[in-house]
């Protein structure tokens, strides 16, 4: 079974090659990595470039504008010849080594998507959670409160793509939010989640940088949920917060 890992960078050189050597260092050899750059300045390219060789042909990119990081990650989608596809930010790494081996074993022929657990730390101490998101206490319903499956470890069959569509590119960072809700609460594909720590992230992501950006998600949220016929609210999705708070005390 081919597994497919999408990659989207822009002007990503700082934390891009923890990235890539979490690739490079799967147990699973069956990978094919895209890397899709939005026409970084920084020095981005240069570390690709460095470790095209290593992978012996199965990392592939390409370097072009697009429309930002959903626009990103659907190209690459549309370029993956894999079996199952994941997408793994230019900030994030894998936690271990075996992550890929145990989605493959955890892909039975009933199983549509699998996911499992990420943790959270801060840029400068790599080695410290702040905090645990656990994807064993989700349930579709769970998408009007706002939360869904962690999305860095939800890993889809290339086919329910093309069945059920790419990223919404009209989201700013809650695109990943509507994927998840459509793929679980409106087509109800038969997901497993799996006991596992699949990506470690650092804090200051697209999603997790100050208040603003906070709001802005929880707009996108209701909106997103709308239009998949979810009925919540503002205060509904607002409980998602709450459960945020236990994340930060299974880390301490």
């Amino acid at each position: 079974m081919k597994v497919s890992i999408v990659t989207a960078t822009y002007n990503s050189a700082k934390t891009l090659n923890d990235a890539i050597v979490s690739v490079l260092n799967q147990s699973y050899s069956n990978i094919e990595y895209w890397i899709i750059d939005g026409c970084s300045t920084d020095g981005t390219l240069d570390i690709i470039q460095k470790y095209e060789k290593v992978f012996h042909g199965s990392l592939k990119w390409i370097s072009e504008r697009d429309k930002g990081i959903y626009d990103a990650m659907n190209k690459g989608i549309s370029h993956c010849s894999g079996d199952i596809i994941g997408i793994l930010n230019s900030d994030d790494f894998f936690t271990s080594n075996d992550v890929i081996e145990r989605v493959v074993s955890n892909f039975t022929d009933d199983i549509e998507a699998i996911y499992g657990d990420v943790h959270f730390v801060k840029a400068n101490r790599l080695d410290k959670c702040v905090r645990y998101y656990s994807g064993s206490i989700f349930r579709p319903w769970m998408v009007r409160f706002g939360f869904i499956a962690p999305h860095p470890s939800f890993y889809i069959r290339k086919n329910i793509y093309e069945k059920y569509g790419l990223y919404a590119t009209d989201y700013q960072i809650s695109a990943d939010f509507e994927l998840v809700a459509r793929m679980c609460y409106k087509y109800r594909i038969r997901t497993r989640y799996v006991h596992l720590d699949f990506v470690t992230m650092r804090l200051g992501g697209v999603s997790t940088r100050n208040c603003r950006y906070r709001l802005l998600g929880l707009k996108e949220t209701i909106r997103a949920c709308k239009r998949l016929g979810i009925r919540t609210n503002r205060f509904c999705v607002a409980l998602k917060y709450v459960i945020k708070i236990y994340g930060f005390v299974v880390c301490h």
